[in-house]
């Protein structure tokens, strides 16, 4: 039996990996959840998991979710705890042998090390944790003899590709991108969308912060970093194509010349499935590619113009040290901000342009969690005063 914590369990992920557990009772279970603010979903999931440890972000959430609870459920819940604080409490749960970090944001950041340091395999579904501090983390998972195994669709394709052979053999890893919503719009018009706009994804049913950063291809250069980390590969060595299918979930090229790529439905569970149960494969709760009326796959090269988000990604993965701390912060407010109605959808690649120029050569930090953090405070102060200037002189042309 396989024991998981799942961080960020009432999201998207969260919901899915709970739905791989019940398709396999007899192999898995949760003995650990963790969530931001959803009290009702909370408890749904308490009484259908029956966990051994529960946290939620604020105290007042927490408190909310043990007074409606069902009793029976509730009674089996050894451990409730919430903040930070309280993710590393159910990360480091002694029943727990895999943890899932599906939370978004850093806030998982500490607990993602201290289950290092403690032993449990890492699911990672946030990318955040990697952008931020990758290097502290795979060294972790290094000297601790960990697997970190990646559940975001494209890193898994590549994981999955990369299988058996040694990396001495590949040529370059590439990524797969839909292409979002405005794949097709031209740049000038980007200004005008609305949030309603940006949040209308072809593909994939995502949180509202991960479908505006498939938007502006943000998304992809946060996993273009991500792939660096998990698979020792330069930026050079790290492509991106868009696919607008999502059949192909990424690829990865041999000094041959040879491709592999992995295919499958659009669907969360099979990365997640896998993630839980690697090196094994068991069946799975999605259904099949349907091959009876036939698969049009199409590839096309990002337009940079049209997505500076992914061109500025690159240029922090390239300039390294503090970069993608700033690049990552800097595009949470944006995002925010934008989604409050607040800046124009170009403003989000401004401020994060804006913010990594006000960074560089000021010979900041990242040798240590708290200097990451500190960072990653000062990062969000900038784009905050820089979106300031941005509302302002927009005021009355955001609708």
């Amino acid at each position: 039996m396989t024991r998981i914590a799942v961080l960020g369990s009432t999201g998207s992920i969260g919901v899915s990996a709970l739905e791989v557990v019940a398709a396999h009772p007899e192999r898995l279970q949760v003995v650990a959840l963790a969530a931001g603010a959803n009290v009702e979903k909370m408890q749904a999931q308490i009484a259908q998991v029956r966990p051994r440890a529960v946290a939620m972000a604020t105290q007042d959430s927490l408190r909310r979710v043990r007074a409606g609870v069902d009793r029976a459920a509730g009674e089996g819940v050894q451990t409730w705890t919430w903040g930070r604080e309280g993710l590393v409490e159910v990360a480091t749960h002694p029943d727990v042998d895999v943890v899932l970090c599906a939370s978004s944001g850093t806030e998982a950041l500490e607990a993602v090390l201290a289950a290092i340091q403690a032993g449990k395999r890492i699911a990672l579904a946030n990318k955040e944790v990697l952008v931020m501090a990758g290097a502290l983390v795979m060294a972790a998972a290094r000297v601790h003899g960990v697997d970190v195994l990646p559940v975001d669709s494209e890193h898994n394709a590549i994981h999955q590709c990369l299988a058996g052979h040694p990396r001495a053999h590949v040529r370059r890893l590439v990524l797969t991108a839909s292409g979002g919503p405005f794949r097709t719009t031209p740049a000038e018009r980007l200004a005008t969308v609305t949030a309603a706009d940006a949040l209308s994804h072809p593909t994939w049913k995502m949180g509202r912060k991960i479908t505006i950063d498939s938007a502006t291809m943000m998304n992809k250069g946060l996993e273009v970093i991500e792939a660096r980390w998990l698979f020792e590969m330069s930026a050079d060595r790290i492509d991106v194509v868009i696919h607008p299918q999502s059949v192909v979930h990424s690829m990865v090229e041999f000094e041959d010349g040879s491709l592999l790529a992995q295919l499958g439905v659009t669907d969360m569970k099979l990365p997640i499935q896998y993630a839980f149960t690697w090196p094994d494969r068991w069946e799975s709760p999605v259904p099949r590619l349907d091959w009876q009326h036939g698969l049009d796959l199409r590839f096309e090269v990002p337009d940079l113009e049209r997505f500076p988000c992914l061109a500025l990604a690159y240029e922090a993965l390239r300039a390294g040290g503090a970069a993608p701390v700033v690049l990552n912060a800097a595009n949470e407010i944006a995002v925010a901000s934008f989604l409050e109605g607040l800046v124009p959808f170009t403003g989000i690649a401004a401020t994060v342009a804006d913010v990594l120029a006000d960074a560089s050569g000021q010979g900041l930090d990242t040798t240590s969690l708290a200097a990451i953090r500190e960072v990653d405070a000062w990062a969000r102060r900038q784009a905050t005063a820089r979106l300031g200037t941005i509302e302002s002189a927009g005021r009355g042309i955001i609708a």
